[in-house]
């Protein structure tokens, strides 16, 4: 009985709405601060994940000021985004997704891919291409694009670069394969948020946005393998240990995780499997040493040490961080911005089924150009595209499409974009065991994130020339001309 009370005491005591100075401006105060912070450092190579949490921290104090409600009410508001699951979901992904690959980059991996890119040919531009159809694979079978830019940086970028690939075009080719597994997987959280808010089945959703994920995939993978190369191999005389193929075993557990996703296993479930499954191959075969795993050091700061330490320590940081993004846009439905932006774009769509699409694109991108969070862009979009999409008829599908392709694609393009700066963060970590690994600016790769702005701008010609539009009849059918009111 106590425990309901607490949990109804703890509903009443959320805020339902807040009131700023300037109005809907007034409460994207926190969020904008952020934005112009991240880029500002960003543009003069001052980046650090403490940097951007204290911007975060900066936005959401300035928004104090900005408040016409009680303090006391803008802070509770700003707990309860803090609450959200969004964020704390994402946050273990990380770090179950940065144990496993660590514990594959002590077994050897990125040194066996090396060897095996050296002797096949797979390298530069090759090598590139490669990884990103096996980050859109992983992606795809696991449905978490922030675990593949973890993983993937960790083990594929170090083995391209030492291969002769271009360290720019090889982070943005892991950050486009994660937007490809993003937006095609049924598992991935923004197709299920897309599916379920616009009340659609998501087995018929995946089936319907595939055409739009591979005519942005196949331009996407071109453009990879022809400026993927430029590198040198020079840093691969740099390596603190020889190359050779008996790192290869570690592929064992990677193989398992894909096999356990794709078999509906959630996400955790199949990153502990292929944790266990890659610890049992370094106490078995000579491919790394369990001390490298974990042991522990009375000397140390952490006291114990080794991969499963690194996989999470790693990406503490960047944990507080998601969390403020995630309150900060919370504050920003508070205060009642979506709601002035969607009056504003309803007197300028009237009664045009094409302003509408271009309305619903133009949202989306708004929103997840701001909060950088993809899946909290999406359920602020959300409702809006659904408002819309009902009143000119717009299929489901076509408005869960049209709203997670842009979601998935955006998110992994802007500097300031958590896994953009989450990719940066572990190859910045990764520099402590190659140290002749360069380290990408989220301000270079960005241009180069080619699945992402391609799957955006095929959204816009097909919200510009109605291809793929469908209208919704009676039973949900799908219809090629909209049905009379």
């Amino acid at each position: 009985m106590s425990q309901e009370k607490n949990m109804e005491q703890n509903e009443k005591n959320k805020i339902h709405s807040l009131k700023f100075r300037f109005g809907a401006f007034g409460a994207a105060v926190p969020l904008l601060f952020f934005v112009i912070w991240a880029i500002t450092i960003s543009v003069l190579q001052l980046s650090s994940e403490t940097a951007l949490v204290l911007g975060a921290i900066f936005g959401i104090t300035l928004g104090l000021f900005f408040s016409k409600s009680k303090w006391a009410d803008y802070a509770q508001g700003l707990f309860d985004g803090l609450a959200q699951p969004i964020g704390v979901v994402a946050i273990v992904a990380w770090f179950y997704a940065g144990m496993f690959a660590q514990v594959l980059q002590v077994g050897g991996l990125v040194e066996g891919l090396v060897w095996i890119g050296t002797i096949t040919g797979f390298t530069g531009g090759l090598f590139v291409g490669l990884t990103f159809i096996l980050a859109a694979v992983f992606s795809t079978a696991v449905g978490t694009g922030y675990g593949t830019t973890v993983a993937f940086c960790t083990l594929m970028f170090p083995a391209g670069v030492a291969t002769g690939a271009d360290p720019t075009i090889l982070f943005a080719a892991i950050l486009a394969g994660a937007v490809f597994g993003d937006n095609l997987a049924p598992v991935s959280d923004t197709t299920i948020v897309s599916a379920t808010t616009q009340n659609a089945d998501v087995p018929g959703v995946v089936r319907s946005r595939f055409k739009y994920a591979i005519a942005a995939t196949v331009p996407a993978l071109i453009l990879f393998i022809v400026l993927g190369g430029g590198g040198t191999f020079q840093d691969q005389a740099s390596f603190n240990t020889d190359t050779s193929p008996s790192g290869l075993l570690m592929l064992i557990p990677f193989f398992i995780v894909l096999y356990l996703a794709l078999s509906g296993h959630h996400i955790i479930t199949s990153l502990t499997w292929g944790i266990i499954s890659g610890i049992v191959w370094i106490m078995i075969f000579p491919v790394g040493s369990i001390s490298q795993v974990i042991s522990f050091n009375p000397e140390s700061d952490t006291i114990i040490e080794g991969a499963l330490v690194n996989g999470i320590v790693g990406y503490m940081n960047m944990a507080i961080l998601i969390l403020l993004i995630v309150a900060a846009a919370h504050l920003l439905k508070l205060g009642g911005t979506m709601q002035v932006i969607t009056k504003t774009l309803m007197k300028w769509i009237k009664n045009s089924v094409k302003r509408a699409e271009l309305s619903m694109w133009a949202i989306v991108a708004l929103l997840n150009s701001a909060i950088t969070i993809n899946t909290a862009a999406e359920i602020a979009a959300a409702p809006f595209v659904r408002e819309i999409g009902e009143k000119y008829k717009i299929h489901s599908y076509r408005r869960a499409n049209m709203l997670d392709a842009i979601t998935s694609a955006l998110g992994y393009i802007f500097p300031w974009g958590a896994p953009v700066l989450l990719g940066w963060s572990t190859i910045s970590m990764m520099q402590e065991t190659y140290e002749w690994l360069p380290i990408v600016a989220p301000t270079s790769v960005f241009p180069f994130v080619f699945q992402g702005w391609f799957l955006v701008i095929v959204m816009l010609i097909a919200a510009l020339t109605g291809w793929g539009l469908r209208f919704q009849g009676k039973n949900g059918e799908e219809l090629k001309e909209r049905p009379q009111d």
